[in-house]
C-alpha cells in the first residue's frame, strides 16, 4: 500500500485552494489559509494523523472566514477520497477518545462511501482568534460529505474553547489515521458488498 497521495485544486469567485496530502507521511505540514487558528488546527491534524499535508487558500476574508474554512474542508475531503483510491486493504473504521486538559472528545469514522455527520460539540464563544467557532461544524460537514465518510464527533467534557476545538481536530486525525491504515489480512475491501 504505497503512493496514497493526491493533489486537488478548486477555484471559485470566493476562494482559490490547493491541497496536497500523503496518507502515508510523517506529519509534515505547510499550511497557509490566512486564518491563524485554522492553520494551527490543520497543522495539528497533519502531525497527529501522520499525514503530510500542504494547504494554500486565498479566500475572501474581507467578508468573513466562512468560505475559506468550508471550501478547505471540501477540497481536503476530495483529496482524502482520491488518495484512498478503491480502499482495498484498509481498516475502514477508526475511533479515538482524546483528552486535552479538561476537554474530552470522541471521534468515530467509517469510510463507507456514505456521507454523514453527527456533531455534538458546543462552544461558549463566537471566535477563537480569527476562527469563527460555528465554522468547525461546517468544516467537518464538508469533509464528511466530500470524502464520503460517516463521521461522529461528540464532546464528552470541556470548558476551554481552544482545547475543545483542538481536541476535535486531533481526535479526527487519530481516528482517520486508524481508518486508512492497512489491515494485512484483508485482501479486498472490508464490506460484504465488495465495494466501498
Amino acid at each position: 500500500m504505497s503512493g496514497r497521495t493526491a493533489e486537488v485544486r478548486r477555484e471559485t469567485k470566493e476562494t482559490a485552494i490547493t491541497v496536497k496530502i500523503n496518507l502515508d507521511g510523517s506529519g509534515k505540514a505547510e499550511i497557509a489559509t490566512g486564518i491563524g487558528f485554522f492553520d494551527h488546527m490543520l497543522e495539528g491534524f497533519a502531525r497527529h494523523g501522520l499525514f503530510d499535508l500542504q494547504v494554500t487558500c486565498k479566500g475572501d476574508l474581507h467578508v468573513d472566514s466562512h468560505h475559506s474554512i468550508e471550501d478547505v474542508g471540501i477540497v481536503l475531503g476530495e483529496a482524502i477520497k482520491e488518495a484512498l483510491g478503491d480502499k482495498k486493504g484498509i481498516k475502514r473504521y477508526g475511533q479515538r477518545l482524546l483528552p486535552m486538559d479538561e476537554s474530552l472528545i470522541l471521534c468515530a469514522i467509517d469510510l463507507s462511501g456514505r456521507p454523514y455527520l453527527k456533531y455534538g460539540v458546543t462552544y461558549t464563544t463566537d471566535r477563537i482568534g480569527e476562527f469563527d467557532t460555528e465554522m468547525a461544524r461546517e468544516f467537518f460537514y464538508a469533509i464528511a460529505y466530500s470524502a464520503g465518510m460517516n463521521l461522529h464527533l461528540k464532546q464528552m467534557d470541556g470548558t476551554n474553547n481552544h482545547h475543545i476545538a483542538e481536541a476535535c481536530f486531533k481526535a479526527f486525525a487519530k481516528a482517520l489515521c486508524e481508518a486508512v491504515s492497512p489491515e494485512p489480512r484483508m485482501e479486498g475491501v472490508w464490506s460484504t458488498k465488495g465495494v466501498l
